[in-house]
């Protein structure tokens, strides 16, 4: 190991201890921590093969001390591996240091922690939802905005467990049916409003037969028949997404061939909901874990001067 990687090393070993009590790094620091992750990104695949035992993770949402209890629950990195299906950021108090955890997680174990994209890791969407004005009222600029919209758009879009199971944030694509077309495409961009690439991020899975609009304005609604064709081409034996809340945390759909993962409990400090985790020990052989929020009494609360990003 030669001094710059050794340096490295101390740096990150430094920002765990600071991550603990839900700090957000100095600007310099995180912009290293940036250029490091997207080292990682950039030797990532579209669509990342990982092998289990490992546990996967739906929405996050900026709940960084609920974030919290999904690793007590789920078990810290790097003794537990996981999949994380996007959307870290947007509508909780704490996106930017929920986010900063993740990446200095990233760069500590990388081959431990994996980050997809949501369609809240955008440009166009973290401006509306309050990423972009939490960026700005903890740094008093966008610098740090800018250098994550920057590691985004490096983010992989998918995971492949085992050959058999596969994790992307939305849903399926009428322009996409395969998994190699999944690997051609090119990521390093913002999300666009419409195509495949547009609809692994915001499309829903609903109890029709083949497709339908969405009401989100993008992605589509899919039912039971493109999503046994995509598996059959595929040789699939599980879908797992995120983007829609799920009350009791976790939602099988289509004879069990689709999951959705909730992991953001009491969504928006208001919802009331469970959030779960799946953890798989095989790809065939897999377990729920369900947390509830922790109490007010255990989190920092912002002043009331903090805008409710959930409105």
């Amino acid at each position: 190991m030669n001094e710059n990687s050794s340096n490295t090393g101390g740096d990150i070993d430094r920002w765990l201890e600071w991550i603990k009590d839900c700090k957000y790094l100095p600007e310099t620091d995180f912009k290293q921590l940036c250029t490091i992750i997207s080292d990682i990104f950039f030797e990532e695949s579209n669509v990342q093969p990982i092998f289990s035992p490992v546990t996967i993770c739906g929405d996050l949402h900026g709940q960084y001390y609920d974030v919290q209890e999904l690793y007590r629950t789920g078990g810290y990195p790097p003794d537990t591996q996981y999949i994380f299906m996007g959307d870290f950021v947007d509508r909780g108090y704490y996106s930017l240091e929920t986010l900063t955890q993740l990446l200095v997680f990233k760069a500590k174990w990388p081959d431990r922690i994996t980050l997809l994209r949501g369609n809240h890791e955008s440009r166009q969407v973290t401006q509306v939802y309050g990423f972009y004005d939490e960026c700005m009222k903890k740094y008093g600029n966008a610098n740090l905005w800018r250098y994550c919209c920057r590691l985004f758009d490096l983010m992989p879009i998918g995971a492949l467990i085992d050959n058999e199971v596969l994790c992307i944030h939305g849903g399926l694509s009428p322009d996409i049916g395969t998994i190699d077309q999944m690997r051609t495409i090119e990521r390093d961009q913002e999300i666009p409003h419409r195509g495949g690439f547009c609809d692994l991020m915001w499309s829903d899975p609903d109890d029709i037969d083949w497709w339908a609009v969405s009401p989100r304005g993008a992605g589509w609604l899919f039912g039971e028949k493109p999503t046994s064709q995509f598996m059959h081409n595929n040789q699939l034996s599980l879908i797992c997404r995120a983007h829609q809340l799920v009350q009791e945390g976790i939602k099988f759909m289509f004879d069990e061939h689709l999951v959705t993962v909730w992991s953001a409990p009491n969504y928006c400090y208001r919802c009331g909901n469970i959030a779960a985790i799946l953890a798989f020990h095989t790809a065939t052989n897999h377990e729920t874990k369900l947390f509830n929020a922790v109490p007010d009494n255990e989190r920092v609360i912002p002043s009331k001067t903090t805008t409710p990003y959930f409105l």
